[in-house]
């Protein structure tokens, strides 16, 4: 990414969408998604590209399979005016956080920031978990394969091609671990 989008007053962000309960309005998680790839394009945001749709096993205790996607925009926003911005369109959405993991209406996550790094006790950019998560990497890699991770320096697409690789591993199994 262009560094200097940062330095200029705008800033591209790479957001991942994930939803898998239904809406009253817009429908079945796929249905959601759409409705707030719309979104991510009015106001100050303005929508630069957006990965298919895909569906994805759930992490944690829900149960519910997830449609996940991932979009590019740009905005003047600075990252936690944006975070403050996805998390209003969250609400709307009708999705309140109440359990990590949980099932939600809309989940939107920052991913990548063009300014690189940003560190506080609400944000962390690069997302924390981003590397390894499919959900994440294959629909962000459709959109920004060659975005580099700031923390590796690793691009999006060595990123997922490293997770696909690692899940298709055989786990090590520690010789001095009790066998049950």
């Amino acid at each position: 990414m262009d560094e200097t989008s940062a330095t200029s007053g705008l800033h591209r962000y790479l957001i991942a969408l994930g939803s898998n309960r239904r809406h009253p309005r817009y429908g079945l998680p796929q249905t959601v998604l759409n409705a707030a790839i719309i979104a991510l394009d009015k106001g100050a945001l303005r929508l630069v590209a957006t990965a298919p749709i895909m569906t994805s096993a759930p992490i944690g205790p829900s149960q519910r399979t997830y449609a996940n996607s991932a979009a590019l925009i740009e905005t003047h926003l600075m990252p936690p005016a944006l975070l403050t911005h996805l998390k209003q369109m969250e609400g709307e959405f009708g999705t309140r956080h109440r359990r990590r993991w949980s099932s939600r209406v809309l989940d939107l996550d920052i991913i990548l920031w063009s300014g690189g790094i940003w560190i506080t006790d609400s944000l962390t950019i690069p997302h924390p978990a981003f590397r390894d998560r499919d959900f994440v990497l294959k629909p962000a890699k459709q959109i920004a394969n060659q975005w580099r991770d700031p923390v590796t320096g690793w691009t999006v697409a060595q990123l997922a091609t490293r997770n696909k690789r690692a899940r298709n591993r055989p786990k090590r199994v520690d010789p001095s671990e009790p066998h049950h």
